[in-house]
């Protein structure tokens, strides 16, 4: 058996998370080196018990950094003899972009349309927060253990905390797609004590994109440009009216110009009658303003000018108004107690 001088992993993978170092037929002697190289932890392993943990650095492996082995082998008085163990390697580093996506649709309740199913995807990085945690929990004594052996099983976490997220929030589907950033914020705060009870920290939480049924979607478009016609109604009508005219125009010829023709006739006519309608509407309204005014106001009967209630001369031509009636001007006899036009009680 040869005697192991330097323990190390040089890591080339980008998505292995465990090593086990293949210690084969060597030893461990009290001297040999252990190197930890930064984003690494090593853990030493006795007959499937997990036992010392090292942090980056490098160390001579003797009785005092190694208390829980020492305990495990019953050295009596150290580590003075050579022996086996698993030594496993973690690597600690970040892994990014891990892919989330609802396989099926995610059924929630919104408060304006129900219960709606919606599918949404994105990324995610998390990194090992507790290496010994992590090996306890799922990696176990496995030789290698990669990204993709906990792949599902991040998903299905990251689907379920999304699922109680929404649910939490209380944010309009509606209002959703706006907020995909806050609503990330809950969904990473949601997950992050499920990721530490397995050991890892989820480092962030990205949502690519949030979509609903295509029913859904079509309904609301509809809905929206049903809106925008409903304070516009009057206009549209007018403006596809025209439009109508211009088509029919270009064909007078042909039989269809020609029906078109008539037709664009009758919506003109059609047209017309409405801008009469509203220009007459408007003439009322002014005929109604000044007939009020009219009847509210007293007149000169000299020169029609409106008099204040009280006026005893006009003063636009100085006519005295005393003989006449306050309230359809007018005239009246001395002595009068009633106006013999409107039947005005006279002071």
């Amino acid at each position: 058996m040869a005697l192991l001088k330097n323990i190390e992993w040089t890591d080339t993978s980008s998505n292995l998370i465990v090593w086990k170092y293949p210690i084969n037929k060597d030893q461990v002697n009290k001297g040999s080196a252990l190197t930890v190289r930064e984003s690494q932890v090593a853990i030493f392993v006795n007959k499937g018990k997990l036992a010392d943990v090292f942090l980056p650095g490098f160390y001579k492996l003797d009785t005092d950094n190694m208390p829980i082995l020492t305990k495990l082998m019953s050295w009596k008085y150290g580590f003075e003899t050579p022996f086996k163990s698993d030594i496993y390697f973690v690597n600690t580093r970040q892994f990014t972009n891990q892919k989330w996506g609802t396989v099926n649709p995610i059924l929630i309740r919104d408060k304006d349309y129900g219960a709606i199913r919606i599918r949404g995807f994105g990324n995610y990085s998390f990194k090992v927060d507790d290496a010994y945690i992590f090996m306890q929990n799922l990696s176990g004594t496995l030789s290698k253990f990669e990204t993709t052996q906990i792949t599902d099983y991040l998903r299905s976490m990251v689907v379920s905390g999304i699922s109680d997220a929404i649910g939490e929030s209380k944010i309009s589907i509606l209002d959703m797609a706006g907020n995909l950033q806050e609503l990330a914020k809950v969904v990473e705060n949601k997950l992050a004590s499920e990721f530490k009870e397995i050991g890892l920290n989820l480092t962030n939480f990205v949502f690519e994109n949030f979509s609903l049924p295509e029913e859904l979607e079509k309904a609301l478009d509809k809905n929206t440009s049903l809106g925008m016609l409903r304070g516009n109604i009057d206009i549209y009508t007018q403006v596809e009216t025209l439009e109508a005219m211009k088509e029919a125009a270009k064909n007078p010829g042909s039989a269809g110009g020609t029906m078109g023709a008539g037709m664009g006739l009758g919506m003109g006519m059609g047209l017309g009658n409405i801008f009469a309608q509203n220009m007459q509407q408007m003439n009322n309204l002014n005929n109604s303003k000044n007939s009020n005014n009219q009847h509210n106001n007293k007149v000169c009967p000299n020169c029609n000018a409106i008099l204040s209630a009280n006026a005893k001369f006009c003063s636009e031509c100085g006519t005295k108004i005393n003989n006449v009636c306050p309230n359809c001007g007018a005239k009246i006899k001395p002595n009068a107690k009633f106006c013999s036009e409107c039947g005005e009680k006279l002071n």
